[in-house]
């Protein structure tokens, strides 16, 4: 600096950029002039060195153009040119003074806007007539649309000078970057290639910039743009808004773009009345554009990187150049505007305008501010003190009864001995402290950009794959006991083990009443157990699985089999832990909608028990499909007993060492309902039969095929004339038995006894066919089945259920319930534990137990739990399964549960068994009868005196 001034005010400068660095400090308007006149060329020449000095420094800065402006005498008008080409990032030096080139899209809106208003084409479209009028409405309409027009055409930005091809480049690929990332996720959720859904994305945003460059339209996504949510949302412009909506939404584009098509038609309206208006939005626009661009909690930290705050000089500013105005306008703005903005206005005025900034009114009658005939004080001094005096009052000088303030203004008189040139080697000049921050050194565009984009492109891509694998997940992490698998009838439903904070309750479709609400209600209180098991009796417990059809499906949306066992199973937990020293732990697996995915079940059942050896067994698994085989070898691989209460497949128990089952085998039903067959077969000379089952070429279900095995065997062996078997399909849930009810009916030959392998669901349609078909309606026909129909709830008891009226049928079930109900403790504790029965709302042929899939499931965990307890002492996995060919349990609800003389690979007996006959009533509803039955341990055979069907 050549002179003593410069030097103090360019440290003053420096002072006020260390500052910046750290905090926010409110920048002033300094306004340097001479004391004396004489001295006002010197002035301007120390501006120009600031500037030099500033440049040199690495500031961002600009020069307004204050020489001499021709045409219009407005000072407001010249002062409003004075900011026209600062929305021009040219205009605040080049890449090389910090990070990359300021923005402007808030100034250069305004400026469109302006060049839109006073574009000749308007001239003729402005409103003449009243507003409120139907002629001034309609002529108001008109000039909107125009100004759209032209702002279209213009594309809603200056029209000059021209930006330059690399930087509009640059603003399309920020708009429509978030757009083409949008793309690739999308073309994601197809699991292509991953180059395919890079093509999308690029693809995209190609596609949406060249539609942002069609001649005559608004840019794409102009609402949704910063500028322009600025636009709608700043109070500044309520003032000349007609009371619009402001709303901005990304899936409303329509209303939003009226919105901004009423506020520009209300901003140009009043733009055209001239006044300070259009400087003031000037003014507040570039603020709030500098105040974005050196944003610190932005996503590129651009306030961080651009550490020195930017600077408008002005040269020589006056009432002729509009500089005055100009000044005036700021200080109005930053004292109407509530928000800091980093802008430093350094100004040179001559020493005969100066008192124009003290007081606006006028200047003719300026107040002076009083200076001190001497100086006790050297300059730098004097410098910070008034700064210090100015930050301190600038509260105060902005009260609404000092409207003449300019509060903004920190003016700096220079002596004239202050401003003699120095000696070459006097010269100096003072920067502050300076060192890369350290968002330049990290958070640079070129490396952690990418770093970032990839990072979260993995992680979101990762985060859907989990939420679509797994029931429960969170961003990287996910439950990986429990899967989503597809569920009949479409959907998803989650399988696997319950081991977190999953509840296969929660995730049902549809209402919460049935046996929904009734299976949340047992999960929480199996959990509520569970948890205290392990708080208070951390050492002495067992853990045992049950493995259940605990979701339903669109097709089959029945829950009654799981939450049936279910209750079963709680309520051995619960007499268990109430009257045993070790105690019981139950978890809760889910092999979806009639076990269709029992294999993935296993699987985490299996990985579980290889973290937990506290598992000592699995019951459940109570359906046979053709995967049993598989889960059952499976759990045979970690170690894992199984106690199925339901699954009666004959084979199982012969080829696998760990499965143990309740139910009476499909060998041993078709010979028990032989007994009935017996004595049908008697009643005609040349009976015929025929079997009719489910077709499970397209399904897992393993059971029909072998009751129908079995059955058919039987028939033969009791010597009926055996037509050829049929197999009925079933199609979105329903079986299709109409053209097989017609075959069976309108034949040469009509059976007289049908057996019927298929599912409890099936049997009312089967009915509705045979009792309306010609040749079958007019004969008595038996259909016998097996252990599915025991879960059917016939009209005589409430159900709807029903056979046709000249239809008898025999069906077996798994379990003595009757017989049972005397000498044994079941239906008092269910009493007891269950909290929505009431006394004497337990019994044996109560709706909750007639099924006898409570009572098994119940059996079963207290058959599971003695052998892992034996001798009060928590056993081992293999010493359970050990255990378990010794357990023999009396008073049970099925009877006596008896595994001791069950040999290895080979069926036992001693299962509980029922045979019933279901009938129409004179009355019109069907009443099932007991024809007879065995209780669990009973190995008395059955006869045919004791099963009489007459």
């Amino acid at each position: 600096m050549s002179t003593e001034a410069g030097i103090d005010v360019q440290r003053q400068l420096e002072s006020l950029v260390q500052d910046f660095r750290t905090s926010d400090p409110p920048m002033p308007v300094i306004v340097l002039h001479a004391e004396d006149s004489a001295d006002d060329d010197r002035v301007t020449e120390l501006v120009d060195e600031l500037g030099e000095g500033q440049q040199r420094h690495g500031t961002r800065l600009a020069v307004a153009p204050t020489g001499p402006q021709p045409g219009d005498a407005d000072p407001t008008a010249r002062a409003a040119r004075l900011l026209v080409d600062l929305g021009d990032s040219r205009k605040w030096g080049d890449r090389s003074a910090a990070y990359r080139p300021y923005s402007f899209p808030r100034l250069n809106l305004v400026r469109a806007l302006q060049e839109a208003t006073d574009d000749p084409e308007m001239r003729e479209h402005w409103p003449t007539a009243p507003g409120g009028t139907p002629d001034g409405n309609a002529q108001r309409e008109r000039a909107q649309t125009q100004l759209l027009r032209i702002l279209a055409r213009q594309r809603w930005r200056p029209r000059r000078p021209a930006r330059r091809p690399r930087q509009v480049l640059l603003n399309d690929v920020q708009q429509f970057l978030p757009m083409g990332v949008l793309g690739a996720f999308t073309a994601l959720l197809t699991r292509p290639e991953w180059y395919i859904a890079a093509l999308a994305g690029i693809g995209l945003m190609i596609l949406l910039a060249g539609l942002n460059h069609v001649p005559g339209r608004a840019p794409l996504f102009l609402w949704l743009r910063r500028e322009s949510r600025w636009f709608l949302t700043t109070t500044f412009l309520q003032s000349a808004a007609r009371r619009q909506s402001t709303s901005v939404r990304l899936l409303r584009p329509v209303r939003s773009w009226q919105a901004i098509a009423a506020r520009a038609y209300d901003v140009a309206e009043a733009m055209r009345e001239g006044g300070p208006f259009p400087l003031q939005l000037y003014v507040l626009a570039l603020f709030e554009d500098l105040r974005d661009n050196h944003r610190r909690a932005s996503w590129d930290l651009r306030g961080f990187k651009r550490t020195r705050p930017p600077v408008l000089f002005l040269r020589r500013a006056g009432r002729e150049n509009g500089g005055i105005e100009l000044i005036r306008a700021v200080s109005d703005v930053r004292s109407r505007r509530s928000e800091l903005d980093p802008l430093l206005i350094v100004a040179g005025v001559a020493a005969g305008d100066a008192a124009l900034l003290d007081r606006g009114a006028d200047a003719d009658t300026p107040a002076v501010r009083p200076l001190s005939p001497s100086r006790p004080s050297p300059l730098p001094q004097r410098l910070r003190h008034w700064y210090d005096e100015w930050a301190g009052n600038l509260r105060a000088d902005q009260s609404p009864s000092r409207t003449n303030a300019l509060p903004w203004v920190l003016r700096i008189p220079l002596p004239h001995d202050e401003l003699v040139p120095l000696r070459q080697t006097d010269r100096r000049c003072v920067r502050a402290r300076h060192r890369p921050p350290l968002a330049r050194v990290v958070w640079s565009a070129h490396s952690l950009l990418l770093v970032l984009a990839l990072a979260v492109t993995a992680g979101v891509v990762h985060a859907r794959e989990l939420h679509r694998t797994y029931c429960s997940a969170g961003l990287l992490t996910a439950d990986r006991d429990t899967e989503r698998r597809p569920a009949p009838g479409g959907g998803t439903e989650c399988v696997g083990i319950a081991t977190g904070d999953v509840r296969f309750g929660a995730q049902l479709s549809g209402g919460t009443t049935g046996e929904g609400e009734r299976l949340r209600e047992l999960e929480s209180l199996v959990r509520a157990e569970n948890a205290k098991v392990l708080r208070d009796h951390p050492d002495a417990y067992v853990t045992v699985v049950y493995a259940g059809p605990l979701s339903s499906s669109s097709v089959d949306p029945s829950l009654v089999k799981g939450a049936e066992e279910l209750t079963g199973v709680y309520l051995a937990q619960r007499v268990v832990n109430e009257n045993y020293t070790v105690k019981l732990r139950v978890l809760l697996a889910n092999g979806g909608a009639d076990m269709g995915h029992q294999r993935v079940t296993a699987d985490a059942i299996a990985g579980y028990a290889d973290r937990d050896p506290t598992v000592v067994g699995v019951v459940g698994f109570g359906r046979d499909l053709q995967s049993s085989p598989d889960v059952t070898r499976r759990l045979h691989a970690v170690g894992l007993p199984v106690v199925s209460g339901t699954n009666s497949a004959t084979y199982l128990p012969k080829e696998f060492s760990n499965w143990f089952s309740l139910a009476a085998p499909d060998e041993h039903q078709a010979e028990a309902l032989g007994l009935v067959a017996r004595q049908l077969r008697a009643r005609d000379s040349a009976p015929h039969a025929l079997v009719l089952a489910r077709d499970t070429k397209e399904s897992q279900d393993r059971y029909t095929s072998e009751q129908a095995l079995y059955g058919g065997e039987m028939l033969k062996r009791e010597g009926f004339r055996m037509l050829p078997a049929q197999r009925y399909r079933v199609a979105n849930g329903k079986p299709e038995l109409r053209l097989h009810a017609e075959s069976i009916c309108r034949g040469e030959d009509v059976p007289s006894v049908i057996y019927f392998a298929g599912r409890v669901e099936d049997i009312g349609p089967l009915m509705t066919q045979l009792g309306t078909e010609p040749g079958c309606a007019d004969r008595r026909i038996s259909i016998l089945t097996g252990d599915d129909l025991s879960k059917a709830r016939f009209s005589g008891t409430g159900g709807r259920d029903g056979v046709a009226p000249r239809i008898t049928l025999y069906h077996a079930a798994l379990a003595e319930l009757r017989e049972a109900a005397s000498r044994t403790a079941f239906y008092e504790d269910a009493t007891h534990y269950l909290p929505w029965l009431e006394d004497g709302k337990a019994t044996y042929d109560a709706a909750d137990f007639a099924s006898g899939q409570t009572a098994l499931s119940h059996d079963a965990t207290r058959a599971l739990y003695w052998a892992a307890s034996l001798g009060d002492v928590p056993q081992s996995r293999a010493a359970t399964w050990v255990n378990l060919r010794s357990v023999k349990l009396d008073g049970m609800a099925t009877g006596t549960i008896d595994f001791t003389r069950t040999p290895l690979y080979d069926e036992r007996h001693g299962h509980s068994i029922v045979l019933k006959q279901v009938r129409r009533t004179a009355g019109g509803v069907s009443k099932a009868t007991v024809l007879c039955s065995r209780t669990a341990g009973g190995t008395e055979p059955l006869s045919v005196r004791e099963c009489s069907i007459e």
